[in-house]
């Protein structure tokens, strides 16, 4: 069965909103302030954006997945994404252990990779990437490796981590691969953010941060976030404070991008969803921390904007408020969204989303920019 294909217009007051900025006369402003700290570029934006309403418009225009897909238009349990230079879309799904290859149309290529330990099987797949320079498919397994595809999903070869215990892995167009690692200390548990060669050999580490403690679990901590933009440079975020930090080819810091923000509270319904997935018998102690940290996470389009998804909740809906920044690090605008972003790219925002009844969707949407 075909996918379905639907139009749903969002942001339905965005022609309006060209009519205004069009024959208002004025631009509205960017209000922060631009320094040096050495070499380093600081970008210091206020709480308020530049543009107070909505900036874009997405309409749907490719559905697979949902409670009518049929054969291989259905998912198991789908993880990650991956978008080629052709448009075509790579499904990881975790349960099934493979990949399920659609073209820019929605009509389904292929499936490759299955549950194992052999050449070319897939050991619980975790995170898929694509290096657009060679054309290799990079997906990370829980084994600690690495297993590399071609586009037509034929197995190149492993690469072990070895003794870095990967949870999150990204590779830029030039094969480095970037591990966030989790080290299991029982008096310092810390995460590190390592950069390899194509060769696995460690190049440096760029960063380390805390870890939550098994003895005093606090889930609402700080944990740091990155994304590799379309230039090779790190996009690099530890949420203590609200700064991006854009880190060079040399992993030196040549930008930190900061935002005034009022913290957001750590609610009573939360905590009470916190201790709901317990286990049965198995004794933790939480310490909440009262406030959520600076943002979430966040991810980038191929312009290099940075979609910075906050704790705020938008009119107390399942949905968060993104702030967007343009490449310069100026604070765009906020703006709520009800999908869960995978990445953009060529004017399209690829999501990972849930119907009504659970079942698992991948949506395209068309997005229109109302402003540059």
């Amino acid at each position: 069965m075909r996918p379905k294909t639907k139009v749903i217009v969002a942001g339905g007051i965005g022609f309006l909103l060209l009519f205004v900025f069009a024959f208002s006369g004025q631009k509205p402003q960017w209000k922060g302030t631009l320094s040096k700290e050495g070499d380093t570029i600081v970008v210091k934006n206020p709480n308020e954006p530049i543009y107070k309403d909505n900036i874009f418009i997405l309409k749907e225009e490719l559905t697979l997945g949902g409670a009518e897909a049929q054969g291989p238009y259905t998912f198991s349990e789908i993880i990650a994404l991956a978008i080629d230079e052709a448009e075509n879309i790579y499904t990881l799904d975790y349960k099934e252990a493979h990949i399920k290859v659609f073209d820019k149309s929605g009509k389904y290529l292929m499936t490759f990779g299955r549950s194992g330990q052999g050449p070319g099987e897939l050991d619980h797949p975790l995170s898929i990437s694509i290096n657009k320079t060679t054309k290799e498919i990079i997906v990370q397994e829980i084994s600690r490796r690495l297993s590399l595809f071609d586009l037509n999903g034929k197995f190149l070869r492993n690469l072990s981590l070895k003794e870095t215990w990967g949870l999150r892995v990204r590779t830029d167009s030039r094969g480095n691969i970037f591990v966030t690692e989790a080290v299991v200390d029982p008096k310092e548990p810390h995460y590190l953010f390592k950069k390899f060669g194509p060769d696995m050999k460690l190049i440096t580490v760029l960063s380390k941060t805390p870890a939550p403690s098994p003895l005093s679990l606090n889930p609402f901590m700080a944990v740091a976030y990155w994304e590799i933009d379309k230039d090779d440079k790190v996009i690099y975020g530890y949420p203590k404070d609200y700064e991006i930090q854009v880190i060079d080819q040399a992993t030196k810091v040549i930008k930190r991008i900061r935002r005034n923000f009022d913290p957001v509270e750590v609610t009573a319904e939360e905590k009470k969803e916190m201790l709901k997935d317990v286990p049965a018998g198995i004794n933790i102690k939480f310490d909440f921390s009262k406030y959520h940290s600076a943002f979430r996470r966040f991810f980038l389009d191929d312009q290099n904007r940075i979609f910075v998804q906050s704790w705020e909740k938008a009119g107390g809906e399942k949905r968060f408020f993104y702030d967007i920044f343009n490449e310069e690090g100026k604070y765009l605008a906020k703006v709520p969204l009800k999908l869960t972003p995978a990445t953009l790219i060529k004017g399209k925002l690829y999501s990972l989303e849930e119907d009504e009844e659970g079942y698992q969707i991948v949506r395209r949407y068309t997005v229109t920019w109302l402003v540059k």
